[in-house]
């Protein structure tokens, strides 16, 4: 680690020149407080590791909420080019695959909810599986999972679990092209038939939130956002279906990669040509994983629908779905032309800025939505794309973890932690002190600081600001 050489380059950003290996240089978004920790977090190495591999273009990028992961760390953006070499590495999309935030707004106020708060966490803890192992909303047959995994967030809504405008907010319209259930082991298939529809453990959360402060009038208006307005943001991803895909192929990639001639400096970044036929296989594996991670969304979102209309009596609409653990086929002007590039982003969100093509209508004039959750007990932000934004478009998705999980649950009393927020107002629904104690706001960053140096680095701009409410963890 302490090889690795930081340059500043600019506001909030920093560069590492090329070194032995390195096809690119590395570039870091943050400010010094945001910096991984020298003694206890290999994250800028692994950046280096990232800017060796075949066919990389422009730099290895890490966001300002850049912490260590599996090959890749976890906040990093690489794209390669298929057409020069360029590879694809499981390990630049992470386990979670499509793991993601969806937020929905209620046609209700924060003040209107304060007396039925309670009552409305009880049926959302009733209704929402939580924590690890099987337990979904939606029961499938195996026919019925290879629908999901091809028609994404699009099946539920066919089948009465969402409406049509649903599919107009959602990333791809809810549904990724190139998804092959046949490239999903009967493994992967087993761990994701009970778990549509639910949460799973560890960061990921149901939260019933209200938009404390509005920066941007015209696009929280475009969003349907307003100050004091209730909203619910769900994270979570593809459950053991995509853990079970990633494990598969980083084993297939692992094997394959002396037959085309690849050495990479950490075997955590196996990785093939983008364009191979492993390459293809598991490009639409986890595209299917991503197909499942949207549905698994929009299945939770349905429910906590029906939530607020039994106890507030009030309609609630989608604002957005963004996957941040994707690897995804993209144009990109690169030295003055168009280039085809496989844009891996891990725990990095897709910032499209205002008129992008792949925008829906209504949103195109502000830009995508960006939606970052905070930790259990601290805000979190929907921002939006901007222009020349750099990183291929992309910015942070979190706050970004600076403990372990057994050293949260070792410095902190889940107990004690609940008690604490339930006196700050917030209502808890934990399945266990541990769970509640692994994600304490103590081991995560600022995540206010998180997005002062994203919008700072002209990554993206700030649109609002939500607070929890109450809070539902696995």
């Amino acid at each position: 680690m302490a090889d690795v050489e930081l340059v500043p380059d600019g506001a909030f950003r920093f560069r590492i020149p090329r070194g032995e290996g390195m096809r690119v240089p590395g570039v870091v978004f943050a400010s010094a407080e945001l910096l991984p920790d020298v003694a206890g977090d290999q994250a800028l190495q692994q950046v280096v590791n990232v800017a060796t591999l075949p066919g990389i273009v422009g730099a290895s990028y890490a966001m300002p909420d850049v912490h260590w992961g599996y090959g890749f760390p976890i906040g990093g953006v690489a794209a390669t080019e298929p057409d020069a070499g360029g590879v694809i590495s499981p390990g630049g999309v992470g386990f979670d695959i499509s793991c993601g935030v969806r937020l929905l707004a209620a046609h209700c106020g924060s003040e209107s909810l304060a007396p039925r708060l309670r009552q409305l966490m009880d049926v959302l803890s009733a209704r929402v599986p939580r924590g690890p192992g099987r337990g979904g909303i939606w029961t499938l047959r195996r026919a019925e999972l290879g629908e999901v995994l091809t028609g994404g967030a699009r099946y539920p809504v066919e089948h009465g679990r969402g409406v049509a405008r649903d599919l107009v907010r959602c990333e791809d319209g809810g549904v990724l092209a190139g998804a092959a259930a046949d490239e999903v082991s009967e493994r992967a298939v087993d761990r994701g038939l009970g778990q549509v529809g639910s949460l799973g453990s560890g960061n990921h959360f149901l939260e019933v939130q209200k938009v404390q402060k509005v920066y941007d009038e015209r696009a929280a208006q475009v969003m349907g956002l307003g100050e004091g307005q209730v909203c619910v943001m769900i994270h979570c991803g593809s459950r053991g279906l995509g853990h079970q895909i990633c494990t598969d192929h980083v084993r297939t990639m692992d094997r394959a990669m002396d037959r085309y001639g690849i050495r990479v400096p950490d075997r955590q970044l196996a990785c093939v040509p983008a364009d191979s036929a492993e390459g293809r296989s598991y490009l639409a594996a986890m595209a299917a994983a991503a197909n499942y991670a949207r549905a698994n969304r929009q299945v939770l979102g349905d429910t906590a629908r029906r939530a607020f209309a039994e106890v507030m009596h009030c309609p609630v609409d989608l604002v957005y779905d963004i996957s941040h653990n994707m690897a995804k086929m993209e144009t990109h002007t690169v030295d003055g032309r168009e280039r085809r590039l496989c844009v891996h982003r891990k725990g990095a969100t897709r910032a499209l800025p205002a008129r992008h093509p792949e925008l829906p209508d209504d949103l195109a004039a502000v830009g995508q939505p960006v939606l970052i959750p905070g930790t259990m007990g601290t805000a979190s932000y929907v921002l939006a794309g901007v222009e020349g934004g750099g990183a291929w478009h992309s910015t942070c998705h979190g706050a970004g973890r600076v403990r372990s999980r057994h050293r949260a649950a070792r410095e902190v009393d889940g107990r004690r932690l609940r008690e604490d927020l339930e006196a700050a107002g917030v209502v808890v629904r934990g399945s266990s002190a541990r769970g509640l104690a692994e994600e304490a706001p103590l081991a995560y960053k600022d995540i206010d600081a998180v997005v002062r140096a994203s919008e700072g680095a002209g990554l993206c701009r700030r649109v609002a600001r939500l607070v929890p409410l109450g809070v539902l963890k696995g």
